[in-house]
């Protein structure tokens, strides 16, 4: 049982862990300083914590997630939220990252920047992309057991290698947002690696792997799904403190920091690489990083792929691949920080309702729910989302006023504690439902091949 549930931990983790999952900690680890730590844990919370949660709830349902928010909140808003997240983790942002980051890291430095340089790149990186793609049931042996051991390797050499190049942080005080709050700054920080985001549509990766594994009962289902998720949890965190250490401790000059065009997570992976293997380090990163980054990205494609053809069988899912491989092969060409630029705002927007439906699942599973009460929840948290957008990119004295009146507000979390209170709410409003439907879960049961 435990075995099974670390191969598909293996796999998940492979296709979790890749662009932004490489450059926010060691931009983290640098900008934090002295408040390394209490800016860790909130980034862990975000980008460890709350995937794992959301991966192992929405497994646990042979549903996945769309089943849970149909019963709980309505099939609408089910389709709607999910369509979101499936664009957002898809071709709209996180998988033309990870072409951006892996050409950033691994490629830049070899040929120089230049749209046709990254042009030429994205068309072979998402070419070969597609051809993985098309055959799901190729990605546990193709991805899980060959290409996801060989990049946490390099990351972890790269990592114990760059803690000898110092022993102290750079800075002497947390610069910009970790001055001000790091524990916060660092929660926030968590939600770019889109992984709660991601955890909606790798559930169904994890349910179709532990199809072809084959169980026997419902605990060994069970087990195999904790198993795979403290895998998950364990290397995720290892390599984020790793990377996050890195950062902290490698010295940057002031004139690359404060360059607007410089991605700092790029520039400490680059040349914590060649200051430790010399002039092999950029070889050495590019294979790093392109493998970290492209594991990613067939796990996100077919995912898109899987959700919008069972959803809107009007095309085949080969077909899905196709679309959903040219659109992020359009918006790779952006370049990097352009594509972390427009995605803020979006996952400010969706990461409060995501994280709303993942603790409405959780807390309906040991009572029962009103069901208004639950559409109150993600509707307070809809609300506040965008309020805190208006806050933060136009500048508006009301939207200002109001999120730093709430608790939390002045860290990025004012949306939490009106959701908790509208959770508290739905325990004692009319219509409760229970969090147990009939037993689905029978459906699941498959004997062992």
């Amino acid at each position: 049982m435990l075995r099974k549930g670390m191969q598909v931990g293996l796999l998940l983790f492979g296709i979790f862990f890749g662009a932004g999952n490489l450059i926010f900690p060691p931009s983290l680890g640098f900008q934090a300083g002295p408040q390394f730590t209490a800016a860790i844990i909130g980034f862990l919370i975000t980008a460890v914590g709350m995937p794992v949660i959301a991966l192992i709830v929405g497994t646990f349902n042979p549903g996945g997630f769309r089943s849970e928010m149909n019963r709980k909140i309505s099939p609408l808003f089910s389709l709607i939220m999910l369509v979101l997240i499936y664009l957002s983790i898809g071709p709209f942002m996180a998988i033309p990252r990870t072409a951006t980051v892996s050409f950033s890291v691994g490629i830049l430095p070899v040929t120089g920047n230049g749209t046709l340089q990254l042009a030429v790149y994205t068309v072979l990186y998402f070419a070969f992309a597609w051809w993985l793609s098309i055959t799901p049931s190729k990605l546990l042996s193709r991805v899980g057991k060959v290409l996801t051991p060989i990049f946490a390797v390099m990351i972890i050499v790269l990592c114990i290698l760059g803690a000898t190049l110092a022993t102290i942080p750079h800075l002497t005080a947390p610069i910009g947002k970790y001055a001000e709050a790091a524990l916060g700054s660092g929660f926030i920080e968590g939600y770019n690696t889109v992984d709660t985001l991601a955890a909606f549509a790798f559930c169904i990766i994890a349910l179709n792997t532990l199809k072809q594994l084959g169980f026997s009962s419902m605990k060994e289902y069970y087990t195999s799904v904790w198993a795979a998720g403290a895998s998950v949890a364990v290397l995720m965190s290892v390599l984020y403190i790793g990377l996050g250490l890195l950062g902290n401790h490698f010295p940057i000059p002031q004139s690359v920091y404060h360059d607007p065009s410089v991605n700092i997570g790029a520039y400490v992976l680059t040349q914590a690489s060649y200051s430790i293997f010399g002039p092999v380090g950029v070889a050495f990163l590019a294979v790093m990083v392109i493998v970290t980054c492209f594991t990613t990205t067939v796990g996100l494609i077919t995912s898109v792929a899987e959700f919008f053809y069972q959803e809107f069988p009007v095309i085949s899912y080969k077909s899905y691949v196709t679309i959903c491989s040219l659109l992020s092969l359009a918006v790779a060409n952006l370049g990097l920080n352009e594509i972390i630029k427009i995605s803020l705002p979006a996952l400010l927007f969706i990461y409060p309702i995501a994280i709303s439906v993942v603790l409405l699942i959780i807390v309906n599973k040991f009572v029962r729910l009103s069901r208004p009460g639950m559409r109150l929840t993600v509707a307070a948290a809809a609300v506040l989302a965008v309020i805190d957008i208006l806050n933060q990119f136009t500048g508006w004295e009301w939207a200002h006023s109001f999120i730093i009146a709430l608790p939390l507000g002045e860290s990025g979390q004012g949306w939490l504690v009106p959701v908790l209170f509208c959770v508290a709410l739905s325990l004692v409003l009319p219509q409760k439902i229970s969090g147990h439907p009939e037993d689905e879960a029978e459906n699941m049961t498959e004997t062992k091949q």
